[in-house]
């Protein structure tokens, strides 16, 4: 079996678009991989175009090789456009064996996974508005929710918009009572000595976490905020390199991290992260925020993975038409995901539906821009 081509498709979901690298084989089998990537959509395609020459002709069920030798054509460095060829290679190695890629890893170390609700709180920043639909996720199932409480805030917070975030936490922890988990995102967004003020007042609100309050790549800056504040504060979704894992983790901080699967190279590497974090005795809470194939290939990876804390999931709070573009993709059942059945990744991209629904230059999240919640129009000049 060989390559025969490499290619992307872009679906066009009003918060970010969505790109699958679709790698076709000589034998007819097709594996998918994602590579999405906010307001980089274009040059990840790009990307994908610009090295897919390098592996035509070569064996997918190769999946290390191939990885490895872009690896090193990368000048020792992975990209989203990697990460997404190689998915899709595990997707032909699971599909050519008839199964899903978690056994082709070693096999399940359980059946289900908890998860956390995220995009649910799209629409009017109130904590009224809040506390409406965070009742609402909890009435879905869901035992933990995720939001960004900051609105535009950038660096600081001025006495009005932090009287604003904590009416929105409280809004929220009222709303959900006391045995459902807040998780606080914060998106790299302040100083340290904001993140430090801020992560003192959220102990007030009995948050499980605070999300990469400053820029997570600074691992000094991680440190010492975690080091100065009462809650957990976790951190890892900007991290691409293995070393940069173990060096924030080696200083002892935080016992979980959230790598994100496109930014380190994928399935593989992904599991080798999951294995830094366990010699230094932490978990880790996989970065999820693309389509529900990446929810899927997440799930491959907390299968085989004895460390996950709990998985971030977007996928009940969606455009009604995405079960028409993918299909196969599971479903949250009681605040928790199952693991996946099918062979490979389990989940088939339907490219005629995915015509009606093409790229647009509006489609990411403007962070620092008024409304940016609303995930829509809201982002559009």
């Amino acid at each position: 079996m060989k390559i025969a081509d490499v290619r992307t498709v872009v679906v066009g979901n009003p918060w970010k678009n969505w790109i699958y690298v679709v790698v076709e084989t000589d034998e007819g089998l097709i594996g998918v991989g994602e590579a999405t990537g906010g307001s980089e959509t274009q040059p990840r395609v790009a990307a994908v175009e610009e090295i897919k020459h390098l592996i035509i002709g070569m064996d997918p069920r190769n999946v290390h090789e191939i990885f490895h030798k872009l690896y090193l054509t990368a000048f020792i460095k992975v990209t989203p456009a990697m990460a997404g060829i190689e998915m899709a290679c595990w997707d032909i190695l699971g599909k050519s064996l008839g199964v899903p890629v978690h056994t082709l890893l070693g096999g399940k170390v359980r059946e289900n996974v908890r998860v956390y609700a995220n995009g649910w709180y799209s629409g009017e920043r109130t904590p009224d508005g809040f506390a409406e639909k965070a009742s609402a996720v909890v009435a879905k199932g869901y035992t933990a929710l995720k939001f960004d409480p900051f609105g535009d805030a950038h660096m600081q917070m001025s006495r009005r918009e932090t009287a604003e975030a904590k009416a929105l936490i409280g809004a929220v922890r009222d709303a959900v009572g006391d045995e459902v988990d807040i998780l606080i995102e914060a998106h790299d967004r302040f100083s340290t000595y904001a993140a430090i003020e801020i992560g003192n007042w959220l102990k007030d609100y009995d948050v499980t976490w605070f999300e990469t309050p400053v820029l997570s790549t600074d691992v000094s800056a991680l440190v010492e905020v975690a080091r100065r504040i009462p809650v957990r504060m976790i951190a890892g979704e900007r991290m691409h390199a293995i070393h940069e894992f173990g060096e924030f983790l080696s200083h002892n901080v935080t016992d979980v991290i959230n790598p994100e699967p496109l930014g380190v190279g994928g399935i593989w590497r992904s599991l080798q992260i999951a294995g830094i974090a366990e010699a230094h005795h932490a978990e880790i809470a996989l970065h999820n925020a693309e389509s529900p194939f990446k929810t899927m290939v997440a799930l491959h990876i907390d299968a085989v993975t004895p460390n996950v804390f709990i998985q971030e999931c977007f996928d009940d709070f969606l455009e009604p038409w995405v079960s028409d573009v993918l299909t196969g993709f599971l479903r949250v059942e009681d605040g928790h995901l199952t693991m996946p059945t099918a062979p490979g990744i389990g989940v088939t991209l339907n490219e005629e539906a995915a015509k009606k629904h093409p790229y647009g230059k509006s489609n990411f999240l403007r962070m620092f821009r008024p409304g940016w919640e609303k995930r829509g129009t809201a982002n559009e000049e």
